[in-house]
């Protein structure tokens, strides 16, 4: 992990596409028209309401309403439907009330979608000014303003979305902005892809840790690995006395000894959650609790976000949300424990919910090609090649144990297992006072012994035998 890259020069922005023309379509007789519109609409329900504000954004103009003294906001909202049918438009939502103002919104998508490209948001004095290495370009909000995301500060960041509602190109607008700030030796990725095609382009980056983890099988050893680092750092953080990865890394009187900060991204959690529900969830769930001062941050995302998926468990530990288009209110609560994500556009359009916020704001996400993805990877290749660590996916195979070899711990393990008549990998760390990969060997073990019984998903394992019977057996 602590190689150098000392020739190594980050890329530049130039690669990036930008049309001469990319201005809003919106038209000033348009907007003038849907005020009146408004007004009138307003006035038929005797709602004593005006315009005061026009933002226009990239996907959708904000119309800002002062309400007269005595008309109630929930009477705006409950004339959602009657609003979007008299503006002829699909899927307005109303704000209320705008945080930080005496005003209501209300958003109307425009006609014409504006993009917002990568290299705009890259550029823009945002950006640059974000001192932390680990900050993206996630967009531009109902204002134009461009929106910087700093994954340090979230610390871990849970996005869903529909299929094609912009998910994925999200995730890519993520890692390139990181690529395009950070040597290999500050920031090191693990990426997690299911799906296969996703994430496949950055195989042979130098600042991946493993080649892209595609086999659901080895990403829970994957999600492991990272957890042993975690547990590591802390162990060096308490010889150095400090409390974290910013700390120990000041302490640092050698260049090479300072650590990389880590970004585990999981582009499809379902996926994994189908094939090891239990080893995956642990996983994401202690690294979601511990692992921020040792510089590890998560990025999950899954176009189902439905309970089974983002558990209590996981949803309690990773505060922060991206929401693109989803297709029903249940969804949407799911994800950001409110509605309104079933009315968002698709295509880049999102609710943004970091920590620390009292409402989501509304981004246009930023827009990077494959072509663009295929030259940036192109560049970071011939600068270095990646220097993988060994181990990371080898312990990873669900249901391959040391056969050979019995853990001394087995006998305890088993008399456990029969008195309490539970067979888990979370019991057996929790009462043998063990790690989790070492458990997770004792139970293959017992598995291959026929004491108890396979793995059957959400299910608690069988007990096979009795006490009786293993005390003849022993």
């Amino acid at each position: 992990l602590n190689k150098r890259f000392p020739d190594y020069i980050l890329p530049d922005t130039n690669m990036l596409y930008l049309p001469k023309d990319n201005k809003s379509a919106n038209t000033k007789k348009e907007i003038m028209q849907n005020i009146k519109v408004l007004d009138e609409t307003l006035k038929s329900f005797n709602v004593n309401a005006n315009v005061t504000q026009v933002s226009i954004g990239p996907s959708i103009t904000r119309y800002e309403l002062q309400l007269s003294p005595g008309v109630k906001v929930s009477k705006i909202v409950n004339l959602a439907d009657d609003i979007s049918l008299s503006l002829a438009s699909q899927g307005v939502r109303i704000e209320a009330p705008i945080p930080g103002k005496a005003a209501v919104g209300i958003e109307v998508p425009n006609k014409e979608i504006t993009n917002v490209y990568l290299k705009e948001v890259l550029d823009s004095n945002e950006f640059k000014k974000s001192n932390s290495k680990i900050s993206f370009a996630l967009g531009r909000d109902v204002t134009g303003s461009n929106i910087i995301a700093d994954i340090g500060e979230m610390p871990h960041l849970l996005i869903a979305g529909s299929t094609g509602s912009g998910k994925s190109v999200c995730i890519n607008s993520l890692i390139s902005s990181i690529l395009f700030k950070a040597n290999p030796d500050e920031v090191k990725m693990l990426l997690i892809d299911p799906k296969v095609v996703e994430l496949s382009v950055y195989d042979g980056i130098p600042h991946l840790i493993v080649p892209v983890v595609t086999d659901p099988k080895k990403a829970a050893g994957a999600l492991n690995w990272a957890v042993q680092e975690m547990t590591e750092r802390y162990k060096m953080f308490a010889g150095k006395n400090v409390r974290d990865i910013m700390g120990y890394n000041n302490s640092c009187i050698i260049e090479e000894d300072k650590l990389p900060q880590i970004i585990v991204i999981i582009d499809e959690l379902s996926d994994l959650m189908m094939i090891a529900p239990s080893e995956v969830e642990d996983a994401i769930c202690r690294l979601a609790q511990m692992a921020r001062a040792a510089g590890l941050h998560l990025v999950v995302a899954t176009q189902r976000p439905s309970v089974d998926v983002i558990t209590g468990l996981i949803k309690a530990n990773i505060p922060s949300r991206i929401s693109f288009a989803v297709s029903s209110q249940t969804d949407s609560r799911t994800i950001l424990d409110m509605g309104g994500a079933e009315k968002l556009l698709g295509k880049g359009d999102m609710l943004y919910y970091p920590v620390g916020e009292s409402k989501p704001i509304r981004v246009q996400g930023s827009f990077i090609s494959q072509k663009e993805i295929e030259t940036l990877v192109a560049y970071i290749k011939e600068q270095a090649s990646p220097n993988y660590i060994d181990g990371v996916i080898i312990e990873s195979k669900l249901g391959s144990s040391d056969s050979d070899s019995t853990d001394e711990l087995m006998e305890d393990a088993i008399n456990l297992v029969l008195e309490t008549g539970q067979a888990s990998i979370s019991i057996l760390q929790r009462r043998l006072r063990i790690g989790y990969n070492r458990a997770a060997r004792i139970i293959d073990q017992m598995e291959e012994r026929r004491i108890i019984g396979g793995f059957e998903g959400s299910k608690p394992r069988k007990v096979l035998i009795s006490k009786e019977q293993w005390e003849e057996m022993s």
